[in-house]
């Protein structure tokens, strides 16, 4: 088999499970909390790397800003024999009391963007695997994390969520917002994948804080170190998949 396009990988070089971030350069940070890795590909958004943590081989990549770059690595990690997706990344909370540094584990995502609507109705859930949801909600429980458990939305537009937006996602009981899990769902399901996510909230758009408009300084400590936090939540899940 030639290999991927854009991922740059052939069938066999991969872990059966892969961690997701969206950031390239979070793929590193993770690596760090690995025992061992190796850098296998890059290109464009995407950064590939296999890893060890506790003997179980995974393999991290990166998909990138939003559902179009994530469904692309779905597809071409599934190509490759990857069967199981852990989304590890950050989002903004819609109901209050959910507090920068907590932990979101997802367990459907709304289909507010447009890539899946490609693939299926979308009156079709995007959810994730039960499996992969347990471990993620089990590793963050067991960590001590503040970990809030139910539906997400998933959104294609960071700069036009209007107060309306957040409005209705909030009256509808969705606990946060973020770009790519509703796909990570969708094609996960669509191709006999497993596939789960777990966030850390950097802001509330409910509360009126927003990425970016906090200052480090003013930040609780559960904040401080919340990406790594959600990593090794995510890693300690693999190890029981």
């Amino acid at each position: 088999m030639a290999k991927q396009p854009h991922l740059l990988v052939e069938s066999g070089e991969l872990a059966d499970v892969a961690l997701v971030p969206g950031d390239p350069g979070r793929v590193d940070r993770i690596a760090a909390q690995c025992d061992d890795s190796t850098v296998v590909a890059e290109n464009r958004e995407y950064r590939v790397v296999n890893a060890t943590y506790e003997g179980r081989e995974l393999t991290i990549c990166s998909t990138g800003i939003g559902s179009p770059s994530a469904a692309i690595a779905v597809e071409e990690l599934e190509a490759v024999g990857v069967d199981t997706v852990l989304r590890v990344g950050t989002t903004g909370a819609l109901q209050e009391g959910i507090e920068i540094g907590d932990m979101v584990v997802a367990t459907g995502a709304a289909k507010d963007e447009g890539t899946t609507k490609r693939y299926e109705d979308a009156t079709v859930p995007a959810v994730p695997d039960y499996e992969v949801l347990s471990a993620l909600v089990d590793g963050a429980e067991a960590n001590g994390e503040d970990v809030h458990v139910g539906p997400i939305a998933t959104d294609d537009a960071f700069y036009a969520e209007t107060e309306e937006y957040v409005e209705n996602w909030e009256a509808a009981g969705l606990l946060a917002v973020e770009m790519e899990a509703a796909a990570l769902f969708t094609l996960a399901r669509r191709k006999g994948m497993r596939a789960g996510a777990i966030c850390t909230v950097d802001g509330n758009l409910v509360e009126g804080t927003q990425k970016g408009e906090t200052d480090a300084e003013e930040l609780p400590p559960k904040a401080k170190n919340n990406v790594e936090r959600a990593i090794g939540i995510a890693l300690d899940a693999t190890t029981e998949l």
